[in-house]
């Protein structure tokens, strides 16, 4: 095994570390304010987070790809906070059927995938470069209804056939009393 050290010691010595760096990290930004970081995978990411380690733990957010961070403000001093990432992916379907009425839309579509998570429903609004993740659905659902909020009309949408990955491992913060 002698080469194997010659190639660490020669990528430490190129200022190379042997440890990657963290995939998922929080930081605590003011007593009250936590940014959470991870890398680009390609993915989308379901964030969570819980007041206990084991949980219980609620999605805070489902995140479009290529998002590699999360700002959570405004939080209840001195408490801690856990927090996880859950990659998904899926493809587009191309069946999604819409009615309007009034202010609310009904989306219905075919269920062609025998092992999918759920159906992500996502929303590019007006003038937005992006979609953005708008409603999740349990496995082998077909319909759901949205509200329109003002400026939502004329919105483009999609659904995606939900896959997910592995949980990030568990960062934690606590934060520090208020000023």
């Amino acid at each position: 095994m002698p080469g194997k050290a010659l190639v660490l010691v020669a990528l430490l010595a190129a200022g190379c570390s042997a440890t990657p760096p963290p995939a998922f990290t929080a930081a605590l930004t003011s007593p009250t304010d936590v940014v959470l970081s991870w890398p680009d995978d390609g993915a989308g990411h379901r964030l969570e987070y819980a007041n206990d380690p084991d949980g219980p733990w609620t999605t805070l957010r489902f995140l479009p790809a290529h998002t590699t961070g999360y700002h959570h403000p405004d939080l209840i001093p001195q408490t801690p906070f856990y927090y996880r990432v859950q990659p998904f992916t899926g493809p587009v379907t191309a069946d999604l059927h819409t009615v309007v009425s009034g202010d609310t839309v009904t989306f219905t579509w075919a269920d062609h995938s025998p092992d999918e998570a759920g159906f992500l429903l996502e929303m590019r609004r007006p003038g937005a470069p992006e979609f953005d993740p708008v409603e999740v659905t349990d496995p082998d659902v077909t319909t759901c209804t949205l509200s329109l909020l003002p400026g939502e009309e004329g919105s483009a949408y999609r659904l995606r056939t939900l896959h997910y990955g592995p949980l990030s491992p568990v960062v934690h913060q606590t934060t520090g009393k208020e000023r």
